[in-house]
């Protein structure tokens, strides 16, 4: 018997296995959806009217230490948003505390990009990136608010499944 003969083994049988990557491994972050991400989150919406004060939704955004507010008329309808950049931008303008006596309606965003919820993480991602924006509202099919999506909501998401693929990795190579 030769020395270079070695008896067949159980895994000798056995499919072999593979890891790595392929196309459906790299989109499977395409696959996720903005409804998977709100399932995890939640679907808070804090909310203001367009007649409050920008004193009224500064203090709103300071206590719930949140970056935007949606701005909803009295039947829930989507009126605008206010961001911690549009009240900036406003304050400069206006030079200093006059402008905490503006209406939201005077300040906020009309023009509101949304997101639906059957939108997949990362077109909504792109869309954040290139508009330079990092709060959206999401809508579902009715134009009804079901909730808020940050830029931060999508980066903490990347990186649970950053941390999810390099434990993966670890256990291939460990066995």
């Amino acid at each position: 018997m030769p020395t270079s003969y070695q008896s067949p083994m159980r895994q000798d049988h056995e499919p072999q296995r593979s890891k790595s990557q392929g196309a459906q491994s790299n989109l499977a972050a395409g696959t996720i959806r903005v409804s998977d991400l709100l399932g995890r989150k939640g679907n808070d919406v804090h909310s203001i009217r367009p007649q409050d004060t920008l004193a009224f939704a500064v203090e709103r955004l300071s206590t719930l230490r949140i970056g935007a507010l949606v701005v909803t008329h009295s039947t829930g309808a989507l009126a605008g948003i206010l961001s911690e950049r549009d009240i900036v931008r406003k304050v400069a303008d206006v030079q200093g505390g006059e402008a905490l006596e503006l209406t939201a309606f005077d300040v906020m965003t009309r023009e509101v990009e949304t997101a639906d919820e059957d939108e997949p993480l990362i077109s909504l991602l792109r869309r954040m990136s290139e508009g330079r924006f990092r709060h959206m509202p999401v809508l579902d099919e009715d134009d009804t608010l079901v909730g808020m999506i940050t830029i931060g909501d999508v980066v903490h998401h990347r990186l649970l499944e950053l941390e999810h693929e390099a434990l993966q990795l670890k256990q291939l190579i460990v066995g």
